[in-house]
């Protein structure tokens, strides 16, 4: 796993995953990218991918600094799903063995979603099966109008399972029986029309500006703030609209107003003057 990324951002942790699949990039300024980096598959997941991402996404925890996360894959595809050798490999694996195996998915798409940044997916060429679930899982999702997409796992006997509950969050339920059931592959303007692609740019042009304008965005935002944004969302999904919901809520922004964040960022705004963790933007 190579890092280019400028201390102190981002200090790759030793690891046995040293084949190179997974390459970060990023900026003095706190954006990170990650790339999948096997471009000869299509950035197709097998066992040893997996375990690459779920390695940097886990290496990015807790890191001082990062303000914004891409995810990309090498040779203008995002993903095109699991490895057909791999797939082929499971067959022949016990239910219990498979169920491991499966496991391990899961644990690395919910490291991508605890992260606390904001989390964007850029998508060129296929998303198809997990590459899809894997950009619904981020918070955000930008693609080129020429990207496709499909959740084709039905066609093969199988379920989208571990992607679901990222794929049900971003386009709801009905969307998602439908999308689940049928296998029909659908472009970029239907992933936007149904939520589960935030924008939709021309071509890869497109995506670099709009990663770097959203990246400069995400500097005059509180990282602390982001976070807790991305946490509040979480809490009021899970709850009904009761009289809990409306104390909790009320104590997070109590919390933020006597926060650091909330009186930097007001006494900035008062004094016309830009917050301190924008210096680095």
């Amino acid at each position: 796993m190579t890092n280019p990324i400028s201390d102190p951002l981002v200090e790759v942790r030793d690891t046995d995953v040293t084949n190179d699949l997974v390459e970060f990039e990023g900026t003095p300024e706190g954006a990170v990218t990650v790339w999948i980096n096997r471009a000869a598959k299509k950035n197709a997941f097998d066992s040893t991918t997996i375990a690459a991402l779920h390695q940097a996404f886990e290496t990015l925890h807790g890191q001082d600094g990062i303000r914004i996360v891409f995810v990309r894959g090498r040779g203008g595809n995002f993903s095109a799903g699991a490895d057909l050798d791999w797939m082929r490999e499971a067959a022949d694996l016990t239910e219990d063995d498979n169920h491991e195996d499966a496991l391990a998915m899961a644990r690395m798409l919910k490291q991508l979603y605890d992260l606390r940044p904001l989390t964007v997916a850029l998508v060129e060429g296929g998303a198809f099966g997990g590459g899809a679930g894997l950009a619904a899982a981020c918070d955000m999702a930008i693609a080129v109008k020429n990207a496709q997409f499909a959740f084709s796992e039905v066609r093969l006997g199988l379920i989208p399972a571990t992607v679901s509950p990222y794929v049900v969050r971003a386009v709801g339920p009905r969307r998602a029986r439908s999308l689940f059931a049928t296998a029909r592959p659908f472009d970029a303007a239907y992933a936007e029309k149904i939520g589960l692609i935030d924008e939709v740019v021309a071509d890869a042009a497109g995506l670099e500006a709009a990663q770097a304008k959203l990246s400069a965005e995400i500097m005059a935002c509180a990282p602390g703030a982001v976070a807790a944004s991305k946490e509040l969302v979480e809490f009021v999904a899970e709850h009904g609209l009761d009289n809990h919901v409306m104390d909790e809520t009320a104590r997070r922004i109590a919390r933020a107003r006597v926060s650091d964040e909330g009186r930097e960022g007001i006494a900035a705004f008062l004094e016309k003057r830009k917050a301190s963790w924008t210096s680095l933007a």
